[in-house]
């Protein structure tokens, strides 16, 4: 007789609260929780006012998802929204332990992924090895290319970035324990303060992980404290979204550079993280330290794992000169899973521990 427990249903729960069913992936090792239903319609006419509503009107959804004991700290999510752009086949909301950011480079890798195996895109011609899926994030439409095979996704995928440029560069800040540090600021979908790890003495291959966070943290509030972040296109994308500590090699070399990304609540990206790959990518072709079509590898110090990025064409943000950026690397599903509430839980909507 076939045990009851192999048959898949769902605990007691309550009936009022719809059930959230997700897919969970990771790209070199940082999460990604796509929601596949149970989240209720995001009203607004623009991606944009999407992510002001659920911010205002379905912030538990974030919270549920995202935080213990469903989650952790550090863990990253995805709801999937209908995009007002004729040539976007989706928009996307992306949730942290913060709140939403205005675009996630591994997160658009994994959904790439997700979006020709799930149906989201057309189904490619038979013999194609490679389908484009225009992904509208926040900060605008990122195309991803997914490489495939009988119409499913098989190995790494690429993308192409908003327009990339740099707001600042040898911005000098007072860090609290640090003193004065130079750091620059620049945007790959999502600003960001690079600085060396060196420079705030840390070895960013060998020190702590605490250690870096307090660091990047440390850098982040005073950025956000002495320095107006301002973009040309909304005020909705004008906000500091973390520090990246970098191993101080700029200039282009064969070997992979390293780095760790610090952001919003001290949230530690365990890839080498796509926008930032992006915003790295811009700062090194304005100091003149890259060139166009030269590809560099970035690596996580958190893991280990590997992006490539070049810079492919020159573009325009408003005034600022900037460039397109490519972005590789490899995502993988990781499980499936159905999220429930029982009506007299008093930590139904998650908490953190600090």
């Amino acid at each position: 007789m076939e045990s009851a427990l192999a048959v898949p249903r769902l605990p007691p729960h309550d009936p009022g609260t719809p059930v959230l069913s997700v897919v969970d992936m990771h790209t070199g090792g940082e999460p990604l929780r796509i929601v596949l239903a149970g989240c209720p319609e995001v009203s607004g006419p623009t991606l944009l006012a999407k992510r002001r509503y659920m911010r205002q009107h379905l912030d538990h959804v974030r919270r549920r998802l995202l935080f213990e004991p469903r989650g952790h700290r550090d863990m990253y999510g995805a709801v999937l929204v209908p995009s007002e752009l004729p040539d976007a086949h989706l928009g996307v909301l992306f949730l942290h332990n913060e709140g939403y950011s205005s675009m996630c480079g591994h997160a658009v890798l994994a959904l790439g992924r997700f979006a020709l195996d799930f149906g989201l895109v057309p189904a490619p011609a038979a013999g194609t090895r490679e389908a484009r899926v225009n992904i509208h994030c926040p900060c605008g439409v990122v195309t991803a290319f997914v490489a495939c095979e009988d119409g499913r996704s098989h190995g790494p995928v690429r993308f192409h970035s908003v327009p990339a440029f740099v707001l600042a560069t040898d911005l000098m800040v007072d860090v609290p324990g640090h003193g004065k540090v130079v750091v620059d600021v620049a945007y790959g979908g999502a600003f960001y303060a690079f600085v060396s790890a060196e420079k705030l003495g840390l070895d960013i291959c060998s020190a702590k992980t605490r250690d870096l966070v307090d660091a990047a943290s440390a850098v982040t509030e005073a950025v956000k404290a002495q320095f107006k972040i301002n973009h040309p296109d909304s005020e909705d994308l004008a906000f500091l979204y973390g520090t990246i500590l970098t191993d101080g090699k700029d200039a282009y070399t064969k070997e992979p550079t390293t780095n760790i990304c610090v952001f919003a609540d001290e949230q530690v990206d365990r890839s080498p993280t796509g926008s930032g790959v992006t915003a790295r990518i811009a700062l090194q072709i304005h100091k003149g330290l890259l060139e166009l079509n030269q590809a560099r590898a970035f690596k996580s110090s958190a893991t280990g794992s590997v992006f490539t990025g070049k810079a492919v064409r020159e573009a325009k943000c408003g005034d600022f000169k900037a460039v397109i950026v490519e972005v590789s690397g490899q995502a993988h599903y990781t499980g499936t899973a159905s999220f429930i509430v029982e009506d007299d839980d008093p930590l139904r909507d998650g908490f953190l521990l600090k």
